[in-house]
């Protein structure tokens, strides 16, 4: 792994295993060619979705594999779809111009196909460059051109564009499988079985789960049974380690099991994993334990500044009849801005809020955000 523009970069066995495999297979100078020119086009591509992705304020990461790169982002808010559509677009975009600025360095003229072919490294340049860059554009999952129509599509059927997305990706691909094989085309079988393979894939992972029971459903489970031990165990294990999945949206422990699990826990109460410590905030106050929530969920902004973590301060400081803190934490809230619309609904509805809920500075940042209200 290494780091460019501040960026990880984590290089696979399967991008080295093609790159050698693109150099066998042609054993000669534009095999050559064509494996650097892959090499360093793919990676300057996923810095063009990185670098995208960072300037709405995402942490993003580069890796490289077998056929393909990836770079992956976690938005710091909600993205809006003119905003993800410019992170998918902006990898083929650097990708092309990249290596038609580097042709027209070397003095020949991408547009003509004679100056093109002439030598071994023009011609892995461009087939590196615009020809695989124009292909990524190709409106079909997983492709970055998918990609983009999804964002759109989602704003005339919201939530249900990608899967469709994905069948019509599906259907096109198997067409055009068929097409180059009754043409006698087999020099991208490679492509279109990767396509396949990747979209169907995709189409598994998209189906519906069920919700597992979250690490605080499966404690209190323990408690129940008498395994007073493994229930500590769970909970200090998901609190004090980053977990790879966020906590399950909704618990199924009631208000008794919930007050049995927090008094399982040490003091000081365990940290490490953002996820588990807004759970464990959010039950303290919950179970009638307001100071406890406010000095806990406020550790956890300092270390992890989040709007959820400031809105359960602010919320433990209205039930603690302390105004100004309360406003004072809201604003903090607003001012980090991970996610607008718990704030929103928090300043709606929140009971531990009703006192300043109409106070001038509090209505005033409510004008500002979006949607939640419906609550009777």
């Amino acid at each position: 792994m290494f780091r460019v523009l501040g960026f990880d970069v984590k290089v696979q066995s399967g991008f080295i295993v093609f790159m050698a495999l693109i150099v066998f297979i042609y054993r000669d100078a534009f095999g050559l060619w064509l494996a650097g020119a892959i090499a360093v086009l793919t990676l300057i591509h996923e810095l063009g979705h990185a670098v995208a992705a960072r300037r709405t304020g995402a942490h993003a990461e580069i890796s490289l594999g077998f056929l393909a790169g990836y770079a992956s982002y976690t938005p710091t808010r909600e993205l809006k779809r003119r905003e993800s559509a410019w992170i998918s677009f902006a990898g083929p975009f650097v990708h092309i111009l990249t290596a038609v600025v580097v042709l027209i360095a070397m003095g020949i003229n991408p547009l003509d196909l004679d100056q093109v072919v002439d030598s071994p490294a023009s011609r892995a340049i461009f087939w590196a460059g615009p020809v695989i860059g124009t292909m990524n554009l190709i409106p079909v999952l997983p492709l970055d051109g998918g990609n983009i129509v999804t964002y759109g599509l989602d704003a005339i059927v919201p939530g249900r564009a990608r899967r469709i997305m994905l069948y019509a990706s599906i259907g096109t691909t198997v067409a055009a499988a068929v097409l180059l094989f009754l043409t006698g085309r087999q020099s991208f079988v490679l492509f279109i079985g990767f396509l396949l393979i990747t979209q169907m894939q995709m189409l598994g992972a998209d189906r519906p789960a069920k919700e597992k029971p979250s690490v605080w459903d499966d404690a209190a489970a323990s408690l129940d049974s008498g395994k007073e031990g493994k229930a500590r165990r769970t909970l200090m294990a998901a609190l004090s380690h980053p977990q790879p999945t966020p906590p399950a949206s909704e618990l199924r422990i009631t208000a008794t099991q919930a007050a049995a699990l927090i008094d399982l826990l040490p003091s000081p109460l365990p940290h490490g994993d953002a996820g588990n410590e807004f759970v464990l905030a959010n039950l303290l106050l919950s179970t009638g334990r307001p100071e406890e929530a406010a000095h806990y969920a406020a550790g956890s902004y300092q270390r992890n500044p989040n709007t959820l973590s400031a809105l359960i301060v602010a919320r433990a400081a209205g039930a603690l009849h302390d105004q100004t803190t309360a406003i004072g934490w809201l604003q903090s809230a607003a001012n980090v801005n991970t996610s607008p619309n718990a704030l929103a609904s928090a300043i709606d509805s929140a009971p531990e809020l009703g006192a300043v809920r109409h106070r001038p500075e509090v209505t005033a940042m409510r004008a500002g955000l979006g949607p939640p209200r419906p609550h009777a």
